[in-house]
């Protein structure tokens, strides 16, 4: 089943991102662009954990040398929700005002300083700007700061996008707010800063990075839309040529260097391979979308039951965005095969060179994914992080909630369909 053809075919797509600034080292120059863009004073969001390590303190040492006065907010929580995210909010509006805004860690930090820069430049609250239905998805009516985003983590992508995620904890949902002012103005990427990162969350987070590849890879295609008005057209526009080719490369680069960055956490190259794959992986799906998985990832996340990871913090249960968009892609990407089978396969072949095809073709981007997923010690399945059968129809309800990512799915989406792909999730293998 595909969608109809529409009457008038979308022949525009839009494609926006970062400034970027890669390399090792490139954090040492934070000073010199905040600076270049007139910056006097501004706020620094990161994480109990990060700022533990003494980063933070040593990049707000090293701007002090530009004339830079950085204020630095401490408490990101990992996965936010809005009840942190408010509290950030509070903080900044204390604090403020700022000239920028810089986010120094992994998607959590990143995201939480979007969700900072539109509240203490907008109006309202943030559930006047979370995406319907669970919010009102009010755009911005005013610009934001700069926000410079400095990754710490190789997986989100966030700081290519112009998306902040959250748990809506009253809901026990996981959404977010989209609009294009979100985007960061500039990404520093520094590969060096990914080194302390644990081997379960290198793994976690790159199943994010690969999901974003593989799932703008196979979104519909932008012609298949209605043609819109430039005002009403989205973010998430549809699978395009520029897209492919960063999902292509991140695909490309992950094959070489996931499985090495997880087993050697000391490896520089590998470090640096995800960091760019990462970084390419978040420019396609931050302009294609993402679909099924990153759906069912929200309700999985938001309805944890007791599960801790390791290399995550203990004193709460989690299951990590990255981690739960896996569990139940192999079976998502079994269920859109039928939608676009030379692209499944493609992604394959890109994600393993070499591999044999099986017999049936629906077969082969799954199987890839569940030898990937047992080589770096993702869980089974949601069966492997708590949840049952009796689970499945909550969790469905969570799904069909993200209506703004079901509608970019190659095919269409109904209930029966992801009840399929959560049964069949239960164990991978």
């Amino acid at each position: 089943m595909s969608f109809s053809q529409p009457t008038t075919p979308e022949s525009v797509f839009t494609y926006g991102s970062p400034r970027l600034k890669f390399g090792s080292g490139a954090s040492t120059e934070l000073g010199y662009e905040l600076a270049s863009l007139g910056v006097r004073r501004a706020l620094l969001v990161t994480d109990p954990g990060l700022e533990a390590t003494g980063i933070p303190a040593r990049i707000a040492e090293q701007v002090a040398g530009e004339a830079v006065e950085l204020v630095v907010y401490g408490d990101t929580h990992v996965e936010p929700t809005d009840a942190s995210l408010t509290d950030a909010i509070e903080f900044a509006r204390a604090h403020g005002p700022f000239d920028a805004v810089v986010a120094l860690g992994g998607g959590s930090s990143i995201d939480t300083a979007k969700a900072v820069n539109l509240l203490t430049t907008n109006e309202g609250e943030l559930m006047d700007y979370i995406n319907v239905p669970v919010g009102a998805g009010r755009a911005p009516a005013k610009a934001l700061l700069p926000l410079i985003a400095l990754p710490t983590t190789t997986g989100t992508g966030s700081e290519s996008t112009t998306i902040c995620v959250l748990d809506v904890l009253e809901q026990h949902v996981k959404t977010g707010i989209s609009h294009p002012r979100l985007r960061p103005e500039l990404a520093i990427i520094d590969p060096q800063l990914t080194l302390s990162q644990p081997a379960e969350v290198t793994a976690a987070s790159g199943m994010d990075i690969l999901c974003h590849a593989l799932e703008s890879y196979t979104a519909r295609p932008f012609t298949s839309y209605e043609r819109k008005a430039p005002s009403e057209r989205v973010p998430y526009c549809g699978a395009n040529p520029i897209s492919d080719v960063w999902a292509e490369k991140s695909m490309s680069l992950l094959a070489t260097s996931f499985r090495t960055a997880v087993r050697a956490g000391d490896d520089v190259d590998a470090r640096e391979q995800m960091a760019l794959a990462a970084t390419f992986a978040g420019m396609g799906f931050g302009n294609a979308g993402v679909h099924i998985p990153h759906a069912n990832a929200y309700p999985i996340a938001g309805q944890v039951k007791g599960f801790r990871p390791s290399g995550y913090p203990q004193d709460e249960a989690m299951v990590p965005h990255g981690m739960a968009v896996s569990l139940t892609a192999p079976e998502a990407f079994r269920y859109t095969f039928d939608a676009a089978p030379e692209r499944h396969v493609r992604a394959a072949e890109l994600l393993e060179p070499g591999a044999e095809r099986p017999a049936d073709l629906a077969d082969f981007l799954p199987q890839v994914l569940v030898r990937l997923m047992r080589d770096i010690g993702i869980p089974a399945g949601i069966g492997a992080v708590g949840f049952e059968k009796d689970d499945i129809p909550a969790l469905v309800e969570g799904t069909m909630k993200q209506q703004r990512l079901l509608a970019t799915a190659p095919k269409p989406v109904d209930e029966d369909a992801v009840t399929g792909i959560f049964e069949r999730s239960i164990s991978l293998w």
